[in-house]
């Protein structure tokens, strides 16, 4: 058997598992895992400024490729400055793996230094933390970790490694060595047939699609079945992407937050609804009584622990999405069956056409959604987008169109502040060799913007280009404090040392570039301008919108309850 270190044992294993970039910070107590990244070769490291930076890059480098992302930290502060990341992708089901040195284990119960007990620490928010206590079980751990990362529900594991163990030597042989088994979650296929009765025998049916039809890479077979069975499609704020927005069997989105108004009034319409990899989220519901109502559900979930915990559906069934939507399909050609549901589909057009929200606002200061119209006008499908946590989450949900999946990218349900920037970089870095021209772009508060804005000289650094559009309503809202009369040939004279935080000037300092914007007339060339820049430098480049800084959005407690602070525009027509 081939004796190598422990630490390029368990480099092998990332490399065998898809592995080609990961993400971190070296420190003492991780550095012979470091030094087996150098010897082994064959996976591109990029150095964070922060560790939880790296959490959210290996976050959008996973949600990206469907692989496992990597971070990597040392021991103490490093370890616990990752836990954001792992409740990130715990709570949004995105598969990572982080790895974190230790001090040595005899001074582990002496309070040596930085000898935190990060596993356990990590337990609550992680699918397994795990420290390896015998160098010869390195690779054995890496292993498992990848496996569980996978399997079932995705998402997080941390690996925690003494010095002393990954310092040693072990007998190895990559050669004969493979990934482990992953098992399929397969339907049971009586209730797939009730499934199927239930939805032939609904007047007015939705099929729901959440982000597990993402993670199971099911968008076409969803796409498949409501073709075939000529059923309405709704997406959660996860699924967004997972169903084309533009086909006229898309439904829209319901919620109390991130909806539209013609999706609440359809799912209010509705009698049945098949949801797929969706968890109810109280965003999504609302009031539950109103929500749940006379109707039926039928619950697709992975996870059997899913089922009936925000509320019993009428039908539970426990399968991978992918797996179930073939097994409905096949049952739905064997019965020729199609659901006599034309006048529902009519319907829910007519609700489409009547029932929209306005974007077409040319007032000073620009008003949110006329960002988003922006948005979708100028970038094309195939473009990538990050957006997280804030106002412009919920308007980006309302307003911004997605047509495929791992095309969109939302930290739906942890939410924390500074996503985008660093999970940019890793959803641009997953495009490497398969699109390495590809566009992204992130969507960014003006709080947020500052939170994380260090991964910008990652950025920078590594030639990593993308877009920032960033909505900044606390501008406007600092020049009233100050009692500055809001004018546009004013804004000059208006310093943010003073008043607030230029972040034209900060993207400066990290080697970048930004444009400000006041009039809505300026949008677009602005964005075009960012488009040109980020490829011509190879950096990323800020389009900085300044917004109303008191701006409404419909919102309420349940799905019959959301004010809207707009009438509906007038319907453009059949195809509108």
């Amino acid at each position: 058997m081939v004796q190598m270190p422990a630490m390029n044992a368990a480099v092998e294993v990332l490399k065998d598992e898809g592995v080609d970039t990961a993400f971190g910070c070296p420190g003492a107590a991780i550095l012979p895992f470091y030094k087996a990244l150098e010897q082994v070769g064959g996976i591109e490291h990029l150095t964070v400024r922060h560790e939880e930076g790296a959490t959210h890059m290996a976050d959008g480098w996973a949600r990206t490729t469907g692989k496992v992302g990597v971070a990597i930290g040392t021991s103490g502060p490093a370890g616990t400055n990752m836990i954001t990341g792992l409740y990130t992708a715990m709570a949004d089901s995105i598969p990572i793996v982080c790895i974190t040195g230790q001090n040595r284990t005899d001074l582990l119960d002496k309070e040596g230094f930085q000898a935190v007990d990060i596993v356990e620490i990590a337990k609550p928010v992680t699918k397994w933390a795990v420290q390896i206590k015998e160098p010869g079980t390195a690779p054995w751990i890496f292993r498992e970790a990848f496996r569980i990362a996978r399997e079932g529900r995705p998402g997080p594991v941390l690996i925690d490694i003494p010095l002393d163990v990954a310092q040693q030597e072990i007998s190895y042989d990559p050669s004969i060595d493979a990934p482990l088994q992953v098992h399929d979650i397969v339907p049971h296929r009586p209730r797939v047939e009730r499934a199927l009765d239930m939805l032939l025998e609904a007047e007015r049916p939705l099929i729901l699609a959440g982000g597990g039809i993402i993670i199971s890479e099911a968008s076409e077979e969803l796409t498949e079945l409501a073709e075939l069975l000529r059923v309405p499609v709704q997406v959660t704020l996860m699924g967004k992407g997972s169903f084309d927005e533009d086909s006229d069997l898309y439904a829209g989105m319901t919620g109390v937050q991130t909806s539209q108004r013609y999706g609440n009034a359809s799912f209010l319409e509705s009698d049945l609804v098949l949801a797929v990899g969706a968890r109810f989220a109280d965003r999504h519901t609302g009031a539950i009584d109103v929500y749940r109502g006379d109707r039926k559900f039928i619950h697709v979930d992975i996870e059997a622990t899913q089922l009936g915990r925000v509320f019993e559906p009428d039908l539970g069934i426990v399968s991978d999405a992918r797996l179930f939507l073939r097994e409905l399909i096949d049952a739905a050609k064997k019965r020729s069956a199609k659901a006599r549901v034309g006048a529902w589909i009519e319907r829910v057009g007519e609700l489409k056409r009547t029932l929209g929200r306005r974007e077409d606002f040319d007032s000073v200061p620009v008003k949110a959604p006329r960002v988003y119209k922006e948005i979708n006008e100028v970038f094309g499908e195939d473009a990538y987008f990050v957006t997280a946590i804030g106002l412009y989450q919920i308007w980006g949900g309302q307003h911004q169109k997605a047509y495929k999946p791992r095309h969109y990218q939302i930290c739906g349900q942890a939410g924390p502040l500074g996503w985008e920037i660093p999970a940019a970089i890793g959803v641009k870095k997953a495009l490497k060799d398969t699109e390495p021209d590809a566009e992204v772009v992130g969507v960014v508060g003006d709080y947020g913007f500052q939170y994380m804005v260090e991964e910008l000289a990652v950025a920078a650094q590594y030639d990593v280009p993308f877009v920032i559009i960033m909505l900044n309503n606390e501008y406007l809202g600092l020049i009233r404090q100050a009692e500055i009369p809001y004018d546009m040939n004013y804004q000059v004279d208006i310093h943010y040392d003073d008043h607030g935080t230029d972040s034209v000037k900060i993207m400066e300092a990290y080697g970048c570039s930004g444009r400000r914007v006041f009039d809505p007339s300026e949008i677009r060339e602005s964005i075009e301008w960012a488009r040109k820049q980020a490829q011509a430098t190879s950096r990323p480049v800020l389009v900085e919108i300044m917004i109303e800084r008191e701006a409404n959005t419909p919102h309420g407690p349940a799905i019959d309850a959301v004010k809207e602070f707009e009438p509906a525009p007038e319907p453009q027509g059949q195809g509108a």
